[in-house]
């Protein structure tokens, strides 16, 4: 990995948290990766202990980074939205996640549908292609990249930068959702509601149909949730009922 380069001018907060904040969106340090020691960064940058401090502190504050006492100092996420999200809603309460993607997913898929190119579609296929061996394969991490990878492309192929960067902004509730039903009984990780069929009505170009699916599988994720925890108000408030269409677990 490639040093940073020292501050040429006289060390500013501003100037090292962005200089920090570039290594942490760039996937230099990747989410859930310690950055290197104090000793090291105040080398690197050539500030004073206390200039670093602060810098850390307010990028701690903005969500991007996890300070553990005695342990280091983890990237969290990898923009502000990115680490409010999570500060938010990254535990079990996945309610109002589920409202937010009620109106991302479906205008994703909408958008999707008169949007997408071929490249857009053979990512899709290809996400869908290694879900469906994972979950055969019973590999959850390679399962959840996949799932997450198709929903996300989804997003990528209404071909709006805003709505896509929304989107991935959900990426750590999103997978924290799944990643604690992965042995329920009934869980169904291959289901095509929402999935293969959803791909099919993109390349249909299909809007209506493609955001029919998208709302099966969201109703799906919600009645799975709701079954899972009965008595939680979210679940219960969230959106009206539906009728049950099939045993799975959908994403």
């Amino acid at each position: 990995m490639s040093s940073l380069e020292s501050v040429r001018r006289p060390a500013l907060s501003a100037e090292v948290i962005a200089r920090l904040r570039e290594r942490i969106t760039s996937g230099d340090w990747p989410v859930g990766d310690r950055i290197p020691p104090e000793p090291e960064l105040m080398t690197q940058l050539q500030v004073a202990r206390g200039t670093l401090r602060e810098a850390v502190r307010a990028l701690a504050h903005a969500g991007l980074l996890d300070v553990r006492q005695g342990d280091g100092t983890y990237v969290r996420a990898v923009s502000e939205l990115s680490g409010a999200v999570e500060r938010l809603y990254g535990g079990s309460d996945i309610g109002p996640v589920l409202e937010v993607r009620q109106a991302l997913d479906l205008q994703a898929a909408r958008l999707a549908a008169i949007r997408a190119e071929e490249g857009d579609l053979a990512v899709l296929d290809d996400a869908l292609r290694r879900r469906r061996a994972a979950w055969d394969a019973r590999d959850f991490d390679a399962w959840i990249t996949a799932d997450w990878e198709f929903h996300l492309g989804v997003a990528d192929a209404a071909h709006n930068p805003l709505l896509a960067e929304l989107y991935r902004n959900l990426s750590g509730p999103v997978r924290a959702s799944v990643a604690d039903s992965w042995t329920d009984p009934g869980y169904q990780g291959a289901a095509p509601a929402g999935h293969e069929d959803l791909l099919r009505a993109l390349r249909e170009r299909d809007p209506a149909e493609a955001a029919r699916q998208a709302d099966a599988n969201l109703t799906d994720t919600h009645d799975w949730h709701a079954v899972r925890s009965p008595n939680r108000p979210e679940q219960q408030a969230s959106r009206p009922a539906a009728e049950p269409r099939r045993q799975a677990r959908p994403s």
